[in-house]
């Protein structure tokens, strides 16, 4: 089975570059399945119904999410209701909405896909993501199994990818929106890479207008962030995997524009 793996989408300008050339990239290479990240996919930062379901429609299967999932209160009943968009699992609350992971049926074999949130410099209070996936691995029947963790430090995606090491198909760190170059397969048949990066401006400073972060950093001052616009990029990366052992054969990382 061939897994394609998205890095964050940021606004609509990444959804509208992801509508271009995600249905003929899939085409071309025989993409069976897509997992793509989506917390940033609407304007201002988030995720909403209609920036979710954008992504649906042009050819993703999963959407998984991160520290920004619960920006907008709209997609909190959504989350509810569809099982195919999953938020990090490792979210303290027993009342947060939606879940963790999920299963999705191909007819010939199934895949689960779990995501979770690392705990350096995140911004919000998560629990230990080592014991949360154990847990959730002992519920998982299915051979194929991939792994978005959403982590600010390569040493802690590095880390859990190790950790997970022959117990998962396939791991892609997301979060920092720059494509690492990193790509293995870990030896006990674990596909990897540390970031996947973004979907979205290119010459922009993790989709945001380079001018306005610029002057962030230069004045220390708060300043209204905005999508920057030209020309776009898809990072992505394609799991090869063998249906019957759920182990990569291969991995190859992407960056379309």
């Amino acid at each position: 089975m061939k897994v394609l793996c998205i890095g964050d989408v940021v606004g609509s300008v990444g959804c509208e570059h992801l509508r271009k050339v995600l249905p003929k990239f899939k085409k071309e290479k025989g993409i069976d399945f897509v997992v793509c990240n989506g917390e940033n996919s609407a304007d201002g930062n988030g995720v909403l119904p209609t920036s979710a379901q954008h992504l649906f429609k042009s050819g993703v299967d999963v959407v998984t999410l991160g520290n920004h999932a619960f920006q907008r209160r709209e997609i909190y009943s959504y989350l509810d209701e569809e099982e195919t968009i999953i938020r990090p699992c490792n979210f303290p609350s027993p009342s947060t909405p939606g879940r963790g992971y999920c299963v999705v049926d191909m007819g010939r074999t199934s895949v689960a896909v779990i995501n979770m949130m690392g705990q350096e410099f995140i911004d919000i209070s998560v629990e230990n993501p080592y014991y949360k996936v154990d847990d959730i691995l002992k519920e998982i029947d299915s051979k194929i199994i991939i792994v978005d963790m959403h982590a600010e430090t390569t040493s802690e995606k590095k880390a859990m990818g190790y950790y997970l090491d022959g117990r998962i198909s396939a791991f892609f760190g997301t979060h920092t929106h720059v494509q690492t170059a990193d790509e293995c397969v870990l030896e006990n048949g674990t596909g990897y890479i540390t970031d996947v990066g973004m979907t979205g401006p290119a010459v922009s400073v993790l989709g945001v207008k380079k001018e306005i972060i610029i002057n962030r950093f230069k004045t220390k001052l708060s300043e209204r962030f905005e999508n920057a616009d030209g020309e776009c990029m898809m990072n992505c990366i394609l799991f090869d995997i063998d249906d019957k052992s759920g182990k990569t054969k291969s991995v190859e990382r992407f960056d379309i524009r």
